[in-house]
């Protein structure tokens, strides 16, 4: 997978009034970290639904649902708390999802919350794909199996830590988008989302016999809060396709006031416990269980930066602890088992046995014994797209004229002589710039200018750009194109007439890319951008692995078509996570787009690297 978005990639969380818990699941887009649901209701009496005697036949009495009665929730009119942990069902394989679900039972918690993420379901606009590990419908059976209740979020935006908070890239196709408002043009496709995700959604809540006990509406408005008309709409959305669970909104203490909608619980999200908060959730909403929808335990890493921890010093009065109860991978932590006898204490009844954890395999060096050449590879498997003027990469005719999501553009043309290049800070994010196949620079927010060689005759200037994510949250999700968005001048002249290439790497690619000519022995010294490939044997039944890349640079790695995400030398993390069910027994092809600088080997591992630790108050 592509990373996800700038902002906080932050915070594993969840908790209220008295407890809390975070939940890990798979970091997939590099390190992001999850948000968690947790506690209501102070004072109220435990009761919990054993969903093995919940059977079809025997849920006709199903009428009154989630509610909130002062200071506590009821469900089916009796006293209700909610101990919740986040689980994204499309960051963990989904031969995984009920190894998630039997951990978080064993934890003793009651209650999942997950995201629901358009811009995976409706990649390509009016092609929806609800299939494999995107199969939102299997995902909340399975929970109702396990004996899980759901809280759904399905957006439209999430936040998530998730490209454009989950929004579909190809919305930025209109230059008047206006995302998060009633902006006809937003609004219209909203509509044709929720037409075919509310019919899987709607049969699943609680009073049609299923698991969902809760709907969230949008996620953090009162952080954006450009429309007031807004909320209203998205709730009418869901109220109007058959959505008849309790609604909440989800806001930090800032953004409470901006972000309420008549008729939805108000619930906040925060770092620390602070009395404040809690009274000021109070003002705002009288009389209501204080639920605590995003308890922030973690926070996210910056490439470059160190591996983030949060010291759990004075805050054991509330979740006792800091970051994942569960790894990337799924093995517990101390956490785990700590929370696990809190709760067990809390319920006063014993909890499931835990789960016994996936063995983790150390398949030890891997050769990458053949590399092609980017420049290469172009002639035969990318059709370039002609155009006067520089297109940025959503508006690229792409994917049935959706554009371009993720990965790079190499924008080429032809120039006489050398001098100097500016890029008017039009590069989204960063461009390596190349006068035929010599490497001559970077342009980037930072780096807007560069000195290109004197030559003889008409040579072509290439601009590698490369997309580093949008970002999720904030002000500025209408100003997300990547590429190149703007003119880029030599001499003060606007470059004219490029060939583009789009440079997404989706499988297909991938595919097509195994069978092109060209492949070639790796020499002792050789500098990308360039593909390359080796073979991990595996002679019994695949387990989960990380793979170390150290000796790289920066780029991609591909295990059998599957993106497993990027890695950059300037860490922190160091090992990429590589689930078991990717890989096969025999041969597994290992792909790499390195963009400098390559080593001859990666490492197969079985603990991760995540960096220098640093722990924040």
């Amino acid at each position: 997978m592509w990373p996800c978005g700038g902002r906080r990639q932050r915070r594993l969380g969840g908790a209220a009034v008295v407890l809390g818990v975070l939940w890990l699941l798979a970091r997939r887009y590099y390190p992001c970290l999850l948000p968690v649901v947790s506690e209501a209701c102070e004072n109220a009496v435990l009761h919990r639904f054993n969903w093995s005697e919940l059977i079809p036949m025997r849920l006709w009495g199903r009428t009154l649902g989630l509610q909130t009665e002062n200071s506590q929730f009821l469900l089916e009119g009796m006293p209700f708390r909610i101990f919740g942990g986040s689980m994204h069902y499309f960051r963990v394989p989904r031969e995984y999802w009920e190894d998630r679900m039997l951990k978080m039972k064993a934890c003793g918690l009651n209650t999942l919350t997950t995201y629901v993420p358009w811009n995976l379901h409706e990649q390509t606009r009016g092609k929806f794909d609800f299939s494999q590990d995107l199969d939102l419908e299997a995902f909340l059976s399975l929970a109702a199996k396990n004996g899980l209740w759901v809280i759904l979020r399905p957006g439209p935006y999430i936040c998530s830590e998730w490209d454009l908070g989950g929004l579909p890239s190809w919305l930025l196709q209109d230059p008047e988008m206006q995302l998060r408002t009633t902006y006809k043009g937003f609004t219209e496709a909203v509509d044709a989302y929720f037409d075919r995700l509310m019919p899987i959604v709607v049969p699943l809540q609680y009073k049609k016999g299923g698991p969902i006990i809760a709907v969230q509406v949008e996620n953090e408005y009162g952080s954006y809060a450009k429309d007031p008309n807004y909320m209203a709409y998205v709730k009418m959305a869901l109220l109007s396709r058959g959505i008849v669970e309790l609604l909440m909104t989800s806001d930090n203490k800032n953004g409470l006031s901006f972000g309420l909608v008549e008729g939805a619980l108000a619930t906040v999200n925060f770092q620390k416990l602070e009395p404040g908060v809690l009274k000021y959730l109070d003002t705002v909403q009288r009389d209501q269980p204080k639920m605590v929808m995003e308890y922030w335990t973690g926070w996210f890493d910056n490439w470059g930066g160190p591996h983030y921890v949060f010291d759990a010093d004075g805050e054991h009065h509330t979740v006792l602890y800091y970051d994942a109860v569960l790894t990337e991978a799924g093995d517990y932590t101390s956490k785990f088992f700590k929370l696990r006898q809190l709760f067990s204490a809390i319920i006063g009844q014993p909890l499931p046995l835990p789960p016994m954890i996936e063995s983790k395999a150390s398949y030890g060096a891997i050769l990458l014994h053949q590399y092609i050449s980017l420049w290469d590879v172009l002639p035969s498997l990318i059709q370039p797209i002609k155009s006067e003027f520089p297109v940025n990469m959503e508006n690229l005719r792409v994917n049935d004229s959706s554009g371009q999501s993720y990965g790079y553009v190499l924008y080429e043309t032809v120039i006489f002589g050398g001098g100097h290049l500016h890029s008017r800070d039009h590069v989204r994010d960063r461009a390596q710039v190349f006068v035929n196949t010599m490497y001559v620079g970077e342009l980037d927010y930072n780096t807007v200018e560069l000195s290109l060689p004197e030559g003889q005759g008409f040579r072509q200037l290439r601009l590698l750009v490369e997309n580093r994510g949008r970002v999720n949250y904030g002000l500025a999700l209408n100003e997300q194109r990547k590429g190149l968005i703007g003119d880029v001048f030599l001499n003060k002249t606007p470059l004219r007439n490029f060939k583009i290439y789009s440079l997404e790497m989706k499988p297909g690619f991938m595919k097509s890319l195994q069978h092109v000519a060209g492949w070639s022995a790796v020499p002792d010294y050789f500098v990308g951008p360039a593909f390359f490939r080796g073979r991990l044997w595996i002679e019994h039944q695949p387990q989960d692995t990380f793979l170390k890349l150290q000796g790289w640079e920066k780029g991609v790695v591909f295990v059998n078509g599957h993106n497993l995400g990027r890695y950059w030398r300037i860490g922190p993390q160091e090992t990429l996570y590589l689930p078991g069910p990717w890989l096969r027994k025999g041969n597994n092809e290992i792909v790499i787009f390195e963009e400098r600088t390559a080593g001859r080997i990666i490492q197969s591992v079985d603990i991760p690297y995540l960096g220098r630790t640093q722990y924040v108050d």
